[in-house]
């Protein structure tokens, strides 16, 4: 009787479980199909352009590639907007795609339908182009989100390091999809998701960059030189030490990003620990007391509301800052 194979390192083992979110290969939106078909629906445009005379000719290939170019910066657009839409604390794409990919739709739509004479039809079915874009795909994200009074110098920093890291990743998993290995494939994922929570912490306070610095830059790198060297050797011998020396190699490096990550969540509730003393403290100095135990709430004159009004604006920061 056949029998499934299982083990620590098995991909549905306990041990290490595949890991439910990948950073080592772009986000697909749920949309990201779209612009596919959008394109092959102009192909008559290029088809056609064929059998016009030479002006007509030129307007059919260009009213098509606009509209190719357009959907291209639409799909980028979308993978851009799948990744802000992923992550917790995000900046907003510096270049809106979705936007001029809708832009170039409409000039496409408008310069393939344009005929002497009908100039005004055709700007109409370019803006019709453009505002079904606008429906079919929404609008890019224009703002950061959960990076309320974050240093803008530090959150670059922390970005590129970030992005590095992800980089990183990526190769590593690379070099081991090249083995043919899925169960080795798991286990980097996993250690990739351990990593993922870091750089979570570090995006959504800049300030942890210096404590993770090395974690993000020289943990990392070696880590991926590492991959792509046991990659190498083990596609060519299959030899089960190598195969255990890499792995246990990985459970340290995990362990350490893990430690690093709950060594960061244990400062950030310290920190938030401290301000809510410091507010309490400050609250009953001023006078203000909470609700008593039958229920009734504590009357406040002008002054007490007040103070905490005053208070509470100098402590914005304890709303920003909660554990993660």
């Amino acid at each position: 009787m056949a029998q499934r194979y299982g083990g620590r390192h098995s991909p549905d083992s306990s041990g290490h479980a595949p890991a439910q979110r990948l950073t080592t290969g772009p986000r697909l939106h749920r949309l990201s199909s779209r612009p596919k078909w959008v394109t092959i629906a102009a192909v008559p445009f290029l088809f056609s352009a064929f059998f016009q005379p030479p002006v007509g000719m030129v307007m059919n290939l260009a009213g098509f590639g606009l509209i190719a170019a357009g959907m291209w910066l639409t799909r980028d657009g979308l993978a851009a907007q799948a990744a802000y839409d992923a992550r917790p604390t995000a900046r907003a794409p510096a270049i809106p795609r979705k936007l001029f990919g809708g832009v170039l739709a409409g000039l496409g739509l408008g310069l393939g339908a344009a005929e002497p004479g009908a100039i005004a039809g055709a700007a109409l079915i370019g803006i019709a182009g453009f505002a079904l874009h606008l429906l079919a795909f929404g609008a890019d994200p224009m703002k950061a989100k959960g990076m309320n009074g974050t240093d803008d110098f530090q959150a670059d920093r922390a970005a590129r390091m970030i992005e590095d890291g992800e980089a990183h990743l990526s190769q590593m998993l690379e070099a081991i999809r090249r083995i043919g290995d899925r169960r080795l494939e798991a286990r980097v994922m996993s250690f990739a998701a351990t990593v993922e929570d870091l750089f979570d912490q570090v995006r959504s306070d800049p300030r942890d960059l210096s404590a993770a610095r090395r974690y993000l830059g020289v943990y990392l790198q070696g880590a991926r030189d590492a991959t792509q060297k046991f990659g190498n050797i083990y596609a060519r011998s299959r030899d089960a030490q190598t195969r255990s020396a890499y792995e246990a190699f990985l459970d340290d490096l995990e362990n350490d990003f893990k430690a690093r990550s709950e060594k960061l969540l244990d400062g950030d509730r310290d920190d938030l620990t401290i301000e809510i003393s410091v507010l309490r403290e400050r609250l009953q100095r001023e006078g203000v007391r909470p609700a008593r135990d039958d229920g009734e709430t504590a009357q406040l004159n002008s002054e007490d509301a007040r103070t905490m009004d005053d208070l509470l604006s100098r402590n914005e920061t304890l709303h920003s800052r909660k554990p993660r």
